[in-house]
């Protein structure tokens, strides 16, 4: 409703936000106007602006009327506007090749709408990831219910993005496909900031997330950081993206497990293995060092980036 100049102007103060806290690397899923995403993407890898490198998606591929809820017939142009509506399997086919014309580098579904109630069709979800990985691209899916997060896994998506309802025999089958999860799950802190609940009734939300991610390390799933970070909560940018990082720690999971699941998995989910998320011969040169014992004192030596070089050049070097 602002415009596309206002969103890409705030885009390009997030990004260098983002970068300024050591990450080198976004995966942008939508929600980014027609496209937008993928312009920033180019400025920054042109040098015109700063911020980390953005692995983008384009326009998420969803049924009618995306995830905007309660939308009235003569506003169904907004839903188009933000997401790339699906109307059969021929268009869902016509959508994968759109959106790898326009220069996304991966492609995001919605296979639950959640807040609405529609989804898109298991067959139309097949076409998409037979499209997509025909071209090298990976599918990953907003799931959040059981059965939209079984029929993603059964289409044969890379990656459930949410997966609030991921049962123990999902998780199982998703380790033995090799299907990665991003679990966006919160902090109680930022859970009360964003929902306005009490501590008690947060805490009793976040330990069934808790349980789910820590269920599907037991079953050697592969976890991707992704903190689905999308609206202001009153601390800078770039630290709130950690906050997922911070719900990983309370929720058992161990310091070094979170950094790879931010360095070496994220970079092998991108298509990117052995050469983004580690330190090695012929890698991607994005390098970041802390203050402090990330073993030890996680939840402080975080926060504490004192170092960061992405892709050879140095951005912030405090002796």
């Amino acid at each position: 409703m602002e415009g596309d100049a206002l969103r890409t102007l705030r885009a390009l103060k997030r990004a260098q936000a983002f970068l300024d806290a050591g990450i080198t690397t976004v995966k942008d899923l939508g929600n980014s106007g027609q496209y937008l995403d993928v312009a920033l993407k180019k400025a920054i890898r042109e040098g015109i602006a700063d911020g980390p490198r953005i692995i983008a998606s384009g326009p998420i591929l969803s049924s009618s009327g995306g995830q905007l809820t309660g939308l009235l017939k003569k506003y169904e142009w907004m839903a188009d506007e933000e997401y790339r509506i699906i109307k059969g399997i021929e268009d869902a086919r016509l959508a994968v090749k759109e959106h790898i014309n326009f220069g996304v580098d991966l492609i995001k579904i919605c296979a639950d709408n959640s807040p609405n109630n529609t989804s898109l069709s298991f067959d139309e979800m097949k076409a998409i990831v037979e499209t997509a990985h025909r071209y090298n691209k990976k599918v990953t899916a907003h799931a959040t219910s059981s059965k939209a997060i079984m029929e993603a896994i059964d289409a044969g998506v890379d990656g459930i993005e949410h997966g609030y309802s991921l049962t123990d025999s999902a998780a199982k089958i998703m380790a033995r496909k090799g299907i990665y999860f991003v679990p966006t799950n919160l902090t109680g802190d930022m859970y009360m900031r964003f929902t306005g609940v009490a501590k008690t009734e947060a805490e009793k939300k976040l330990e069934g997330q808790h349980k789910i991610l820590m269920m599907a390390i037991k079953d050697r799933v592969k976890i991707v950081a992704g903190s689905d970070h999308y609206t202001e909560l009153g601390t800078p940018r770039g630290d709130a993206l950690k906050n997922v990082l911070l719900a990983y720690y309370e929720a058992g999971m161990k310091p070094l497990d979170i950094i790879t699941s931010c360095t070496k998995t994220a970079g092998e989910f991108l298509y990117l293995p052995r050469k983004l998320g580690v330190i090695e011969k012929d890698a991607v040169s994005d390098i970041i060092a802390v203050e402090g014992d990330l073993e030890n004192d996680f939840i402080h030596a975080i926060f504490q980036v004192k170092f960061i070089m992405k892709n050879g050049k140095i951005y912030k070097n405090i002796n």
